[in-house]
């Protein structure tokens, strides 16, 4: 006979989860990776150790699992941005501050989703992060190309490049407390565009 969960066990199960994945945000948000053990998940969602690897095999694949889910979040709110009515050199500028501006709200948990160093399966889910944020990018400076605002250029070259700078620059003020840097990230993203109102260098 094939055993089946009752819906009550299986309802006791998907909160146990829950419970895990929301400890292990809140460390990875004020303890960074390095700080994110399965005994500290565990101890925060006040289950026993046991219980974290009765769902994940580790702590890299806990953290794998909590980085896809976050990084889903963050592509969202920059999609979101990257709609709003404007140039398409202004809804990149949109993007870049609406991503500087959501990862000086939770310094640590963004320079645990830049930066901070990981285990392999944890940085594969962070690369996939920044290919979905240049993707995001890119599609804009293709907009901007076709329509004849911004000159003629590779446009996931040029995303490419934004979003590395951006993810350095944002290091310094996640690191550091101080947010100086990310004022010029917008002026940054529109002279490497070429935008037409770029200014002055």
């Amino acid at each position: 006979m094939v055993y089946r969960r009752t819906p009550q066990i299986q309802a006791r199960m998907d909160s146990q989860r829950a419970a895990i994945f929301d400890a292990a945000v809140e460390l990875l948000a004020t303890r960074g990776y390095a700080g994110c053990s399965v005994a500290a998940v565990a101890e925060g969602a006040g289950v026993a150790t046991g219980s974290v690897y009765r769902y994940f095999g580790s702590k890299a694949e806990l953290v794998a699992e909590l980085f896809r889910q976050l990084v889903t979040r963050e592509v969202e709110a920059v999609e979101r941005a990257a709609q709003q009515p404007g140039s398409a050199g202004e809804r990149v500028v949109a993007v870049v501050d609406t991503f500087a501006a959501r990862a000086l709200k939770a310094p640590r948990l963004a320079y645990a989703l830049l930066a901070e160093p990981v285990d392999a399966p944890v940085e594969a889910e962070r690369i996939v992060f920044r290919r979905a944020f240049r993707d995001v990018v890119a599609a804009r400076i293709g907009e901007g190309v076709r329509d004849g605002t911004l000159p003629p250029q590779q446009a996931p070259l040029t995303a490419a490049a934004i979003v590395g700078a951006v993810a350095e620059v944002m290091i310094g003020p996640l690191t550091s407390g101080g947010e100086d840097a990310v004022d010029e990230l917008s002026t940054f993203t529109l002279r490497a565009l070429g935008a037409p109102d770029a200014g002055n260098p």
